[in-house]
């Protein structure tokens, strides 16, 4: 952690962090850099009542866009956090993302568990 400045409180000082800034500050948002704003945009969202053979064809070639795209990382990071609930986003569908969101709150309710209760205490 960098420290920008020591803040004085009476009986105690206390270390400010320095506020993180985004790897890609100098070049502006991620989303200047995203392959999909040249592509047709039309492959990213479903029109209503897509067929599913459809659907699936228009996801694979979507996600075709996002494996060249220099910021999918940013894109996917993006997504998770919103979460977007539509459309593909950093290579993952929607459902795809519920998914990986799922796994996320599971793996952090595991980590919280209580100390002593884990599968590594019972391993000790």
């Amino acid at each position: 952690m960098q420290v920008a400045a020591v803040q004085s409180f009476p009986g105690r000082a206390a270390a400010v962090p320095k506020p993180r800034v985004p790897a890609r500050a100098e070049d502006g948002p991620w989303h200047a850099e995203a392959v999909c704003r040249r592509d047709e945009a039309g492959l990213f969202f479903a029109p209503s009542k897509e067929p599913t053979a459809a659907r699936l064809s228009r996801e694979e070639a979507a996600k075709r866009v996002c494996a060249r795209c220099p910021v999918m990382v940013a894109c996917r990071e993006h997504a998770l956090l919103q979460p977007e609930p539509y459309g593909v986003w950093g290579g993952l569908t929607a459902a795809e993302r519920r998914v990986v969101l799922a796994r996320m709150r599971r793996r952090a309710a595991e980590l919280r568990q209580a100390p002593g209760t884990g599968p590594i205490a019972a391993a000790g």
